[in-house]
């Protein structure tokens, strides 16, 4: 399996005032495309600060990034702003959807940087919703909607552009543990069925066992790799 993701010598340090705080240090990592990753550590291991590197919303203080082919370290903002849009979807923990949309105009948001046209741009929401089991509730705002639905609708956002990487930062921290395992399938099916690569972050062992490998980071650095058998 080709890598979707490669990362060396990795480190990111922030300013502190008057303090430099190293949060990940040297970190290697491959991960193949089609995965589905779950990152796990205790609070401050680096698992957000890694995930939004992998992500293209931040930059690291040295080291290589290269997703397919293209070396995220190198690019300016301008030219990580348009890989953003063109490759990597994102679903996080409070839903971020616009609350005086509708679900079908919220999936939409992403297609308005693209060159498709009105209506196209409502056929691929229709689709996307479709998929993530919504067809019933394209014109319904987000206060109309449970949290589980709220989460769909997210997810429906970040794939209806078709990108190459969902990007999940504790997708189910919200939720009841009926609506998380119902997010959770749904995560496996977009990965087993679609082929998604999917990078997850989480704190939740139950969450982690849907994906097929889990990364352990401590202190900024790969502690342990878990990859389930099938």
């Amino acid at each position: 399996m080709s890598s979707l993701v490669s990362i060396r010598n990795l480190t990111k340090t922030y300013q502190r005032g008057p303090e430099q705080v190293a949060v990940l240090h040297g970190l290697d990592l491959e991960i193949p495309k089609g995965d589905f990753v779950a990152l796990m550590g205790p609070s401050g291991s680096g698992k957000t600060t890694l995930l939004n590197l992998i992500g293209g919303l931040d930059v690291p203080t040295s080291g290589e990034i290269e997703i397919e082919g293209e070396r995220l370290d190198r690019m300016s903002a301008g030219q990580l702003s348009h890989w953003r849009s063109q490759h990597v979807g994102f679903v996080f923990q409070f839903y971020n959807l616009m609350p005086m949309l509708t679900a079908q105009r919220n999936v939409e948001l992403p297609l308005l940087l693209t060159n498709l046209g009105g209506a196209q741009r409502k056929r691929n929401a229709e689709i996307a919703l479709t998929l993530v089991g919504l067809k019933e509730r394209l014109g319904h705002k987000p206060n109309e909607l449970s949290g589980g639905q709220q989460q769909r609708v997210a997810i429906a956002r970040a794939i209806v552009s078709d990108p190459t990487l969902l990007i999940c930062d504790e997708p189910t921290g919200d939720l009841d543990r009926h609506s998380a395992e119902e997010i959770l399938e749904l995560l496996q099916l977009l990965n087993r069925e679609h082929g998604k690569t999917i990078v997850m972050v989480t704190h939740d062992p139950k969450a982690a066992e849907y994906a097929t490998h889990t990364l352990h980071l401590d202190k900024g650095t790969l502690v342990e790799q878990v990859r389930r058998v099938a």
